[in-house]
Formats: structure tokens, C-alpha cells, sequence
């Protein structure tokens, strides 16, 4: 048995991918979601407001890499560099000397000292999606901010998706007494006004990426937890479970090794959907000024400034449809791996 179950598992894994390939629209999500966030994680060399390389007298700089001093391009000051300063400017570009910017010259807290019109500033040449209420790119501030949403609902979703699986796996395992009382504690933890508490510990402790994906981790995993719960219970009294103890195997392995892997089909399927449910969290989260510290990048933010300035369409616009854009893809990319994992197919 042991040597045919590794042939086996790559069949089934074969034929769910086949599935979900045939599935084009959450196939062509999967790779455009892919592609966007392989672009994000390269924030800084698509929007920034250092160079991406200097050409000075002869010699080679990354500002990307190391801090320079201005005196290093002919500046007085010995502190870092403004390199949109336009003397600065002047200096990179006369004779052999050159500079090479990003595509979009704007990092995500870079202020637009040149614009010729109160902030928010409308789309121009300079700031393609426009600025914010304090001269920002919107931009810059878009990519950044899809890249921290994405990374906070992947970490979100990993850290839920395990204390779900834990939680669940020693209810339907162990049933009884273990399983009525985690059932009693999850009826009164998911009890908790989650949102209450979010304002409490905002009140009292400095915002931060760390607090937010605590807090949100402790009633994270509950709904996870059910669909587990569920699967172990259906196969602790199967055949192969009875025998695995009557060989003296120990519950933690039979559980690791038996149990999980058929248990993990609801687990893969709802990934996508609580990836969207934890950037959705994020956003509402951000625009209730309970999120982030105020100066990272957010997509709450930006549509909280957008409700504030209601004559800047180009803030509100924007960001919706980045976020809705993303979760979209996120619930199309859910819809395939369900049916690819359906046991009826």
C-alpha cells in the first residue's frame, strides 16, 4: 500500500490541476493575481523617488542601496540626498553624468513639492492617478498599498488557516468531553465584540501592523475550525484509523498523516475567500482610522480621503477599483479550486 499511495496522490493532484486549468476564468485570475503581486513585491524599483542607478564623474551609484550624502554630487549639506532637488537634477545631468529613475518617480511618502495646484491634486504628467490631501502620489501609494494588503491577508490567512485546523483537529479526534468543551469556548469567544475590542487596544497601544494581525488572528480561525472538526469526526471510526491504532500508532501521528490529508479539501477551497475576507478586514479596518499607523501605505486610507474630499474622484476611483479588482480575482480563484477539489468530480 505504502508504494502504490505516492503514485496515487500525484494522479489525484494531476487530474484537481486539470480541473482547475479548465476553469479559465479562475485559471487567468490566478495568473493575473500572480503577476500583479510578483510586480508589488518590486515596489521600489517601480515607484520611488531614488534613482535606480547613477552615472557620476566616472563612477557608479545605487541610492536604492546605500544612502548618499549631497556633498557626493556636488551639494553642500552632508545629509541624505533629495533627488528631486532640481540643482541636484542639474548636477546628475550635465556632461557624461546621467540618472536613471523608476518608471513612476514617487515613493509612497514622497511629497510633490511642484504642483501647481491645491492638494488633492487632479491626474497630471508628473502624478498619473493624481495625489492625495497632503501631495502624495496616489500612484505610488496604490502599489504599496496592494502589496501590504496582500501580504497582511496571505499572513492573516496562514496564521488563521493553522489555529483552525489545530483547533478542529483535536475536536473531531478526541470528541467527547475535549469536543464539547472547545464548542462552549467558541460560543462564547465568538461572542466577543470584536470591534469593540479593536477600539480598546487602539486606544491603548500604538497602531501597528503586529497588534492588527494579533488581534484579528484570535477570532480568525473559528469558522475554519467547524469544517475540520467535521472531517475528523468522519474519519477517526474509519477502517484504516481502527487500524492504525490497533498497530499501536500514536493519535498525533494517525492525525498528522492519516486524518489531515483528507481533511485538507475545505481548507484549500475557503483559502481564497478568507484571503479576501482578511484584505477586506484591512481596508474597513484602515478607513475607521483603526488600522495602520497613519503614514503606511493603505487602501483604507486612501478611501477614507476620498469620502473626505468628495470633489477628488480620482482618490475613490482608483482605489475601488484596486481593491475590488483584487478580490474579484480572489473569489474566482476560490470558485475554480472548488471545483477542482469537488469529490463528486
Amino acid at each position: 500500500m505504502g508504494r502504490g499511495e505516492a503514485p496515487h496522490s500525484l494522479s489525484l493532484s494531476r487530474n484537481r490541476w486539470i480541473r482547475f486549468k479548465k476553469n479559465r476564468r479562475g485559471y487567468y485570475s490566478l495568473v493575473l493575481f500572480i503577476a500583479l503581486f510578483g510586480l508589488s513585491i518590486f515596489a521600489e524599483l517601480l515607484s520611488n523617488d531614488k534613482p535606480l542607478y547613477i552615472r557620476y564623474e566616472g563612477h557608479s551609484y545605487f541610492p536604492l542601496i546605500r544612502m548618499y550624502p549631497e556633498t557626493t554630487f556636488g551639494g553642500i549639506f552632508a545629509t541624505e540626498t533629495d533627488y528631486r532637488d532640481p540643482f541636484i537634477l542639474e548636477q546628475l545631468s550635465r556632461g557624461d553624468n546621467f540618472v536613471v529613475f523608476p518608471p513612476n518617480p514617487h515613493s509612497f511618502n514622497s511629497i510633490n513639492l511642484t504642483l501647481e495646484r491645491p492638494v488633492p491634486a487632479p491626474p497630471s504628467r508628473d502624478n498619473l492617478l493624481g495625489t492625495d490631501d497632503r501631495g502624495r502620489d496616489v500612484l505610488a501609494r496604490l502599489i504599496y498599498g496592494f502589496r501590504l494588503s496582500v501580504l497582511f491577508g496571505a499572513a492573516l490567512t496562514c496564521i488563521g488557516t493553522l489555529l483552525g485546523i489545530v483547533a478542529g483537529a483535536m475536536q473531531g479526534y478526541f470528541g467527547g468531553k475535549t469536543d464539547l468543551f472547545f464548542q462552549r469556548f467558541i460560543e462564547l469567544w465568538g461572542s466577543m465584540p470584536e470591534l469593540y475590542l479593536l477600539i480598546i487596544f487602539a486606544s491603548i497601544f500604538k497602531p501597528s501592523m503586529v497588534l492588527l494581525l494579533i488581534l484579528l488572528s484570535l477570532f480568525g480561525w473559528m469558522g475554519l475550525s467547524d469544517y475540520v472538526r467535521a472531517e475528523f469526526l468522519k474519519g477517526r471510526n474509519m477502517e484504516y484509523v481502527q487500524a492504525a491504532k490497533a498497530l499501536g500508532v500514536g493519535n498525533f501521528t494517525i492525525m498528522y498523516r492519516h486524518l489531515l490529508p483528507n481533511s485538507m479539501t475545505p481548507v484549500i477551497t475557503f483559502l481564497p475567500f478568507r484571503m479576501s475576507g482578511a484584505i477586506l478586514a484591512l481596508t474597513s479596518l484602515d478607513f475607521l482610522g483603526l488600522g495602520v499607523p497613519p503614514s503606511t501605505p493603505s487602501l483604507g486610507e486612501l478611501l477614507a480621503q476620498g469620502k473626505a474630499n468628495i470633489e477628488a474622484w480620482w482618490l475613490s476611483l482608483s482605489t475601488f477599483v484596486v481593491l475590488v479588482g483584487t478580490l474579484v480575482l480572489l473569489i474566482f480563484i476560490g470558485e475554480a479550486l472548488r471545483q477542482a477539489f469537488d469529490p463528486r468530480k
